[in-house]
């Protein structure tokens, strides 16, 4: 006789541990997980720390079976979206579970219930609160690490949502580039980026030290804004939000890896934000960050032959217009520097042509594919 699986709603501190915490367990002997940072889950998810609870709504699950954990969800309602967007939708997220379809139909349940109980008309997910926080389920690329900024999940978890009736809302794929030297980059997209430069008068900022980097950080965010405001999943970014984000990201920030453009009349037109590549650090780190483990973040830093896309932001009036040629030439500078021989994109949703244009010009591969899913309540 199957043990009976019970879903209970978390709302004490050593709930919320024990949910951040069930992913470590989960996926204790996969190579390819990649660790978020304990206290900085901690910190997402509490409302009397993250600013997003001004503009939503959210309940916690775990599922347990037999005494032990095997599952956790969170229900969220963005109420910008809801009310100002007219997008009737409940989001969850933070979803993991072990491969057993009723945990994950009970979990799912309470997530339609939330949603059921503020009348929406559908549910999307894997997402978070934003369009800054983790989203979309992994459904190729098992093989590959996750990054400091994405999701890696085992491959039933789609099998399950298809089994509860959920189709594809939209799809990410991201791409593996490899970098060779400068002098041998593909001679297009030099030549391109500095006609582009000179046609419009733009001009690179480079910056030497973190500090430097301040005065433009809200710029980016409303650069950010404009630059995927069309998109199906965007949710405005709130100003009390930005500092939110500058305190989680900032620290990592290398002042080398982002590159800012300006027009003539010093407004910000375009930026790109660069990471080394984090993953293995994170990992042997474990989710803790402390004077003994630091290092390993450290070297990450300074010593690293892989480097992630995490942030691109180009003015409306400039898009489609090369701008992305003019960043990538100038990231290919530092990379060769830095003696980074492989990047990783972002997530770009599947249709976004333009910039998957510009990867043609490099040798890559398309290593990874995720998706969210949906259905009507």
């Amino acid at each position: 006789m199957s043990q009976e699986v019970i879903i209970k709603e978390i709302n004490t501190k050593e709930d919320y541990r024990a949910f951040v915490m069930f992913p470590f367990a989960l996926y204790k002997n996969n190579p390819n997980w990649v660790p978020p940072i304990i206290q900085e889950e901690m910190d997402t998810i509490d409302p009397n720390i993250n600013p997003v609870y001004h503009n939503a709504s959210a309940r916690f699950f775990l599922a347990y079976k037999g005494g032990a954990i095997v599952g956790r969800i969170a229900a969220m309602v963005n109420w910008i979206e809801v009310k100002e967007l007219k997008k009737s939708k409940v989001r969850f997220g933070w979803f993991d579970a072990i491969d057993d379809q009723n945990v994950t139909k009970l979990l799912i349940d309470r997530v339609i219930a939330f949603g059921n109980e503020h009348q929406l008309s559908f549910i999307e997910g894997p997402v978070g609160f934003s369009n800054l926080d983790k989203a979309g389920l992994l459904i190729e690329g098992f093989e590959e690490k996750n990054t400091m900024i994405t999701l890696y999940n085992e491959p039933y978890y789609e099998r399950h949502f298809e089994a509860l009736g959920f189709t594809i809302q939209a799809k990410w794929v991201e791409y593996e580039i490899k970098i060779s030297d400068f002098e041998t980059s593909p001679e297009k997209v030099k030549r391109f980026s500095s006609v582009i430069m000179e046609r419009y008068q733009l001009k690179l900022l480079d910056f030497k030290m973190r500090g430097d980097i301040l005065p433009y950080v809200d710029q980016m965010f409303t650069l950010l804004g404009k630059t995927y405001n069309n998109l199906q999943t965007f949710v405005p970014i709130q100003e009390y939000q930005v500092q939110h984000y500058k305190d989680k990201y900032l620290k990592f920030i290398n002042p080398d890896f982002i590159k800012c453009i300006v027009d003539q009349n010093e407004r910000l037109i375009a930026f790109a934000i660069t990471m080394p590549s984090f993953a293995s650090a994170l990992q042997k780190i474990n989710g803790k960050i402390n004077f003994f483990n630091s290092f390993h973040l450290l070297k990450a830093m300074w010593f690293n032959n892989k480097a992630s896309f995490y942030l691109i932001g180009v003015h409306p009036d400039f898009q489609n217009k090369g701008i992305t040629a003019i960043i990538f030439n100038e990231m290919q500078k530092l990379f060769n520097k830095r003696k980074i021989t492989i990047v990783e994109t972002n997530p770009e949703l599947e249709e976004n042509a333009a910039i998957q244009k510009l990867w043609k010009n490099y040798e890559n591969r398309q290593h990874k594919k995720r998706a969210t899913f949906t259905k009507k309540l």
